[in-house]
């Protein structure tokens, strides 16, 4: 079944207050910071909201609080997915499904960011299978939008921080409203 933004608003208005695995923010902080932080860089709606959604499937997929300590990697970058194809296209959907391997590929390309990594998300690395091999980190960025995922994931690092004062959840939806399909451009 397809998701509207009213049902998106809907489950942040009901589980955004749910602890993000292992971090000292709310899964609803986490997303506004991962999107603020992707518009003050300057990126297009589709990135943006790509940052705003990119942990989605934690919320659809109720899987407890860190599931990691419990041996499970929740497939959160997939799980949204069939739930947006029918509101976006590829340059929203691709960072999602990829922020997990931008991790991998992060770890594998440079050399300090895995020990800058919270202890959630290193737990979530093994899980997800580990550092890419070269091989592996040069096919993934030669997929299309990888360098955006790769972005996203950087966002995702940093948008961890209590109590920081970001724009409402409106604002980054009607952000994602321009960039829905069948919206007028």
């Amino acid at each position: 079944m397809a998701l509207t933004l009213d049902d998106i608003r809907t489950l942040f208005d009901r589980r955004g207050a749910e602890q993000y695995s292992g971090e000292p923010v709310t899964q609803l902080a986490h997303a506004l910071q991962c999107a603020w932080l992707a518009e003050q860089a300057g990126a297009d709606d589709t990135l943006v909201t790509a940052a705003l959604l990119h942990d989605l499937g934690h919320l659809l997929n109720d899987q407890g609080a860190s599931p990691t300590l419990r041996g499970i990697d929740d497939l959160h970058q997939f799980y949204a997915l069939p739930f947006l194809r029918g509101l976006f296209g590829d340059a929203v959907l691709d960072p999602i499904r990829w922020h997990v391997d931008a991790k991998r590929y992060l770890c594998a390309t440079r050399p300090h960011y895995h020990a800058a990594l919270s202890e959630d998300s290193r737990r979530s690395l093994v899980l997800q299978g580990g550092v890419f091999t070269p091989a592996q980190a040069d096919a993934f960025i030669a997929r299309p939008h990888a360098h955006e995922a790769v972005q996203l994931r950087l966002w995702d690092d940093q948008a961890k921080t209590a109590g920081l004062a970001t724009p409402p959840l409106a604002h980054f939806l009607a952000r994602a409203e321009r960039c829905r399909h069948g919206a007028a451009a």
